[in-house]
C-alpha cells in the first residue's frame, strides 16, 4: 500500500486505520455497470476495497456517457463491454486491489458461482428480475445487499441484512412489471450522483463493521421537485415470504420464476416471455415511447417499437419478440431497456 493513499479516509474516525484494513480484506459483487454500478466501483475501487467483481451483459454506447463517467468516448466508439472498460479504468485508478470481470447475464446458475466469498453485493441493475435473484440468493447465502435505482430525477436505495431486514420481496409484494425506465423517460446525471453516494456510504459502513451508524429506512427522493421520504418498513417483513420467510422456497432461483427466451426457428428473431402472464398498459407505454427516436405503432392487440435495425413487439400479456437479433442475452437488454 502506497503511503498517504488512505489518508484522509483513515482520518476519518469511524474508519480509521483498523477500518481501512478491513477494507482491505473485504470483497464487493457489483451487479451491473452503468450509472449506478460504475460509480459505486470507482468509489469502492479509490476507498481501497480488496476485490471488487463486475457483472455486466452490455456493450458502452454514445447515450451512456451522459451520466456513466467511468467511461470516454473511445470505449463508445469500440463499443467496449461495459465490465472489461470498467475494469481497465479502475485497475488504472488503483492497481493494488483486485478486480475481476465478467461479460455475462446474472442468472441464478451464474449468481450462485459468484456469490462465494462476497461479503456485500450492490444493486446496480436496469430490471427486477435480476433484482430478485440477487435477493434471493442474498437470503440464502446471508449475504446483504444495497438495492439501488434511479429514473427521471427520481431515486431509490434500500440497504437489506438477510435476518435482520424484510427482503426486497417482502417491500415490493412481488415483481413490479411496466415500470418506466431510463430509455423511455430519461435521466439526469445529479440523480445518479446521489443514489451512488447513498449506496456506497451505507456499503463502507457495512464493510468497516459501523452498523450502528447504518440507515434503517428505505429512502426515495426526487432532486427536482425537493422531495424526500424515508420509510420504515420493518412491519412489511412476513414470516411466510418464500424468500425470506421460516421456510424460504428461494422462489427466484428455480426455473418456472425466470424470463424465458427463445431463437425462434427461421426466424432471425427471439421471443421472450414473462414467469407469469401480465396485462400491460399498451397505451401508456407506447405515450412514453413516443417521446424517444424509434418508431411507435400501435394496435389493440400489441405495441411495434422500431429502432435501428431492431424492433420490438410487445402483446398485452408481456410477451415479446425482438426482431433483428438471435443473441438472447441482447434480446432481453432491450427488452429491460424498453419495456420496463
Amino acid at each position: 500500500m502506497r503511503d498517504g493513499r488512505y489518508s484522509r479516509q483513515t482520518l476519518f474516525t469511524p474508519i480509521g486505520e483498523s477500518g481501512q484494513k478491513k477494507l482491505a480484506n473485504k470483497h464487493v459483487l457489483i451487479i451491473g455497470l452503468g450509472a449506478l454500478g460504475s460509480g459505486s466501483a470507482e468509489i469502492l475501487a479509490r476507498s481501497g476495497v480488496g476485490t471488487l467483481t463486475l457483472v455486466d451483459r452490455d456493450y458502452i454506447e454514445w447515450s451512456n456517457l451522459q451520466r456513466q463517467q467511468l467511461y470516454t468516448e473511445e470505449d463508445a466508439k469500440n463499443r467496449l463491454p461495459k465490465a472489461v472498460a470498467a475494469k481497465r479504468h479502475l485497475e488504472a485508478i488503483n492497481s493494488e486491489i483486485t478486480i475481476h470481470s465478467h461479460v455475462l447475464d446474472a442468472t441464478p446458475e451464474e449468481m450462485e458461482q459468484l456469490i462465494e466469498g462476497v461479503d456485500l453485493m450492490i444493486d446496480a441493475t436496469d430490471n427486477f428480475d435480476i433484482r430478485m435473484i440477487m435477493n434471493d440468493i442474498s437470503q440464502k447465502h446471508n449475504v446483504p445487499w444495497i438495492y439501488g435505482s434511479i429514473v427521471g430525477s427520481y431515486g431509490i436505495t434500500y440497504t437489506i441484512i438477510p435476518e435482520e431486514k424484510p427482503c426486497l420481496y417482502c417491500v415490493m409484494n412481488g415483481v413490479p412489471s411496466g415500470g418506466q425506465t431510463c430509455d423511455t423517460v430519461g435521466v439526469i446525471s445529479p440523480v445518479v450522483g446521489m443514489v451512488v453516494m447513498y449506496q456506497t456510504v451505507e456499503a463502507l459502513k457495512y464493510l468497516t463493521d459501523n452498523f450502528a451508524d447504518m440507515r434503517k429506512e428505505l429512502l426515495s427522493f426526487d432532486l427536482w421537485t425537493n422531495e424526500q421520504s424515508k420509510i420504515n418498513v420493518d412491519r412489511l417483513k412476513k414470516d411466510n415470504c418464500p424468500s425470506c420467510g421460516s421456510k424460504p422456497t428461494y422462489p427466484f432461483l428455480q426455473y418456472d420464476n425466470q424470463l424465458k427466451s427463445a431463437v425462434l426457428c427461421g426466424r432471425d428473431s427471439v421471443q421472450i416471455r414473462p414467469p407469469k402472464k401480465e396485462t400491460r398498459d399498451l397505451k401508456a407505454l407506447a405515450k412514453a415511447l413516443e417521446k424517444t427516436t424509434g418508431k411507435v405503432e400501435l394496435n389493440p392487440f400489441l405495441l411495434s417499437y422500431a429502432i435501428d435495425d431492431e424492433r420490438l413487439v410487445l402483446f398485452a400479456d408481456g410477451r415479446a419478440i425482438i426482431h433483428g437479433t438471435k443473441d438472447i442475452e441482447h434480446a432481453r437488454t432491450l427488452y429491460h431497456r424498453y419495456f420496463g
